[in-house]
């Protein structure tokens, strides 16, 4: 790892020269407006550098999370197939009839996300723990995108390019293959472009990376709407965006909140059933984006549905992870114990997580919580299905920022890296989010996003 280490060595250095950081900083914080770069009203990047992998690095990450894909896209397919094994992620009964809803194309997660913690270790080793699969609605490709094109024009990252080749990792051109993809499948033939409804609430915070991806859809000559749910509408066999027709929705409104304002009642639903509109990500992306799906991949009563390599990637990979029952299972070691006198004995170890939350809410990291605190939250988690999932192996990195006084630091952060996969089959990019606090999540307000670049040595 000297390559990157000595990379990232020569970056920090570079921000002391010639007022590069204070410049370039002065630079990023303007364009992040201009280009909307923003979360809600907080600006997505708070420091100066972005992430930067090797081509082992890079190489290792991706063949990984494609042989992690592979266990999760067997699991999905095992749980369409077998009720009683779907039964363990606890849908509701307005889930289970969505996910039995057709969708025209073979792929259950046309885009994805899959969380994790990639550690890059001094003598070379890597450790890399998964520990969520966001398959509803995964966040970030454009943001990702546009701030490369930015941290590109900065006067840092110009004068590293005269020492080191740089490239950036983009999404946005994987996402549009990936949506044709399912569309032409579909649809059948080649014969036109997707109208599209981007689909989500009004004021979400994600909204302006919407409107990034109308920009970028503009580019391939595809037209894009941002709308509502309320702002759908069937009728006469074709679906209606703000009275714009349209043929393709990109979900981007989860599931859930979608059957809380409307039960099985909304236009979207009917035009799935006739077969009327194409919709990314599916319903049946549902099965995934449970937390409890990590708990079916890790536990012993599933493990008939994996090969031998499969199992010691999921031992490799996957934080031991139990739904909350009263049962007896193995523990991380192989031995046989009670699960909720282990989950009850072993808080120092575990994080508690509810079964179908996003933005970090209800997550309850057990070395950071008093015993009383943690013993009202398992006996909570038995009436509201939860998980229980072991302590990942988190990374850290240094990364240089500007303080409200304006002078240079550079802190240590937690490092969350974040593949991107589509079509359930290669990853195509990765979300780099950065922390000081354990809970590592933009939407809860506690975290920072920056591109991805590679780097390589110039001879």
């Amino acid at each position: 790892m000297a390559h990157l280490h000595d990379a990232i060595s020569y970056y920090h250095d570079l921000c002391t020269q010639e007022n590069l950081a204070q410049r370039s900083w002065e630079m990023i914080v303007p364009e992040m407006a201009a280009r909307d770069l923003f979360f809600g009203t907080r600006p997505l990047c708070t420091v100066l550098r972005p992430m930067f992998h090797t081509g082992v690095s890079w190489s290792y990450l991706c063949a990984r999370t494609d042989l992690m894909m592979g266990v999760f896209r067997k699991l999905s397919d095992a749980c369409l197939a077998d009720a009683s094994l779907r039964g363990q992620l606890f849908l509701t009964p307005q889930e289970e009839a969505l996910v039995a809803l057709p969708t025209g194309y073979t792929t259950n997660v046309p885009t994805a996300r899959l969380d994790s913690f990639f550690t890059r270790h001094d003598d070379g080793d890597f450790t890399l723990h998964f520990i969520e699969f966001n398959g509803e609605s995964p966040a970030g490709m454009a943001y990702n995108d546009v701030l490369a094109e930015l941290f590109l024009e900065t006067p840092l990252m110009q004068r590293f390019g005269e020492r080191y080749h740089v490239e950036p990792i983009m999404s946005r051109r994987h996402a549009v293959d990936a949506l044709l993809r399912v569309y032409y499948e579909w649809r059948g033939s080649y014969d036109k472009l997707p109208q599209i409804a981007i689909v989500d609430w009004d004021h979400v915070p994600t909204l302006s990376e919407f409107r990034l991806f109308v920009a970028y859809f503009a580019r391939y000559g595809i037209e894009a709407t941002i709308c509502t749910p309320d702002e759908l509408d069937f009728h006469d066999g074709q679906m209606f965006a703000v009275g714009r027709p349209v043929d393709f929705i990109y979900k981007r409104v989860l599931t859930t909140e979608l059957l809380q304002r409307y039960g099985l009642d909304h236009p979207l639903v009917e035009a799935l059933s006739a077969g009327a509109v194409c919709m990314v990500n599916p319903f049946n992306c549902k099965l995934l984006h449970k937390k409890a799906s990590f708990a079916l991949v890790s536990d012993e009563r599933n493990a008939h549905l994996f090969s031998a390599r499969e199992q010691e990637a999921i031992r490799q990979h996957i934080p031991w992870t139990r739904i909350v029952e009263d049962r007896r299972t193995l523990d991380p070691t192989g031995a046989t114990v009670d699960l909720l006198s282990y989950a009850s004995d072993h808080k120092n170890e575990l994080v508690l997580k509810p079964n179908d939350e996003y933005g970090g809410k209800g997550v309850l990291i057990g070395w950071e919580c008093d015993t009383d605190t943690w013993e009202s939250a398992l006996r909570g988690a038995l009436d509201e299905p939860s998980i229980i999932q072991a302590r990942a192996v988190i990374a850290y990195e240094d990364f240089p920022s500007i303080d409200e006084q304006g002078a240079l630091e550079i802190s240590r952060r937690l490092v969350d890296c974040d593949p991107f996969l589509f079509h359930g089959e290669s990853v195509g990019a990765c979300l780099t989010r950065l922390s000081t606090v354990t809970l590592l999540n933009v939407t809860a307000g506690g975290g920072s996003v920056l591109p991805a670049f590679w780097v390589d040595p110039k001879v």
